[in-house]
């Protein structure tokens, strides 16, 4: 009976003192949060800086536990593939492939897109508008099941968090990158995805010779800016839908209000004489199932377009030469198989794809601008790049 009385002080004096200590722990995760490494852009004056999610603020500790994320096997179901498995650094964050392969051996329907600059990107992926940030994009890789990529699910996911938290540097990178939130809760699939986001928000390519010459450092050759006026000129007119900054046309920023999302056919299939793409690359049609949007696809920005083929959404069109003369003919035609067509006759194509007399003098030209687009330093910056090779390389 006199232990009742002392317990239940005992208690209270717990209580009071947890209550008391609250603030002074909250206090304490602030001071650690501020004392990460304030982040930076480092962008050209034209170059306003991309729209951060405020549930999901960058910083050093961040982008850099998203880059080894992003290169960590780990991260997949079988363990067998990364994210960067299907963007290569050397490749501008492309895979080389016509179409890309899982973890378990599927092929996606569509050609691997660049990372770079996506944090400008007003939707992500090929055809998808509801796909509107770095985040809830990364779930598509993450837990698709057809085709299966990283092949996450709700059977394994609980084993690739232990991976982690059972890796001592992972429990330190995860502190140092996400302190507001309590230990238990530093390491999980939230904290995964906002991490390599963060990473891939933070891989920016502003330094072509194209960008040089914007910033008066050097001036192109003369048949690049012959290339260059074709470009931005009304007879190539391929500005129409590789004007902006990044050369895309759903470029947003910090500041914008209201995005713009087109979406393009470019008469690359007619194989019915009504407009059909073959499936299951039929465009926002996928999405919306209306029959106007047959066909339609983002058009993705042409920076270090030179280092990304294949091309087209679904990786057929091997080399750029071969993207000049569909663009210069009005569309594509297939002369046999299952996608036969032509689709310069396609009805649903956008009255922006006309024929285009270019000489052999213009294409080459328009091809010498479309190669000074080439960010050379972004292909190799240790910034960007795998950090456990160059930890084996040390050992």
């Amino acid at each position: 009976m006199r232990g009742a009385p002392f317990f239940g002080l005992t208690l209270a004096v717990a209580a009071a003192f947890a209550a008391s200590a609250e603030p002074a722990k909250q206090a304490a995760d602030k001071q650690t949060a501020a004392e990460q490494t304030e982040w930076k852009w480092e962008l050209p004056k034209y170059i306003p800086p991309p729209r951060v999610p405020a549930d999901n603020p960058m910083s050093e500790e961040k982008f850099q536990l998203g880059r080894r994320l992003f290169f960590d096997k780990r991260v997949s179901g079988n363990a067998t593939i990364s994210c960067s498995s299907c963007h290569l650094q050397e490749r501008a964050f492309t895979d080389g492939r016509v179409v890309s392969v899982g973890s378990t051996g599927d092929k996606t329907p569509r050609n691997a897109p660049s990372i770079v600059n996506s944090g400008w990107r007003a939707t992500l992926t090929w055809a998808n508008p509801a796909l509107v940030t770095l985040e809830r994009q990364m779930e598509n890789p993450l837990y698709g099941e057809r085709p299966i990529e990283m092949g996450v699910n709700d059977a394994n996911k609980a084993e690739i968090v232990a991976r982690f938290r059972n890796d001592a540097d992972y429990v330190k990178w995860f502190a140092a990158a996400f302190p507001e939130k309590k230990p238990a809760e530093q390491i999980s699939f939230e904290t995964i995805i906002k991490a390599i986001s963060a990473f891939q928000r933070g891989v920016v390519s502003f330094d072509s010779r194209y960008d040089q010459y914007l910033q008066g450092k050097i001036k192109l050759t003369e048949a690049e800016q012959r290339g260059h006026d074709l470009y931005f000129g009304e007879k190539a007119e391929c500005h129409h839908c590789h004007g902006s900054v990044d050369l895309d046309d759903q470029f947003v920023h910090a500041k914008t209000r209201e995005a713009e999302t087109p979406f393009h056919n470019t008469g690359l299939y007619d194989i019915d004489g009504k407009g059909a793409y073959p499936e299951p690359n039929r465009g926002l049609y996928d999405v919306t199932q209306d029959p106007d949007d047959m066909g339609k696809f983002r058009a993705p920005s042409l920076r270090n377009i030179a280092m990304t083929a294949p091309y087209m959404h679904d990786g057929t069109v091997a080399t750029l030469e071969e993207v000049i003369d569909i663009y210069a003919r009005g569309g594509r035609k297939i002369e046999t198989g299952p996608a036969k067509g032509d689709g310069a006759l396609n009805p649903l194509k956008s009255p922006l794809i006309v024929k285009i007399d270019l000489s052999p003098q213009e294409k080459a030209d328009l091809l010498a601008f479309l190669k000074a687009l080439t960010d050379e330093s972004l292909l190799t910056s240790p910034r960007f790049s795998d950090p456990w090779k160059a930890q084996a390389a040390k050992k």
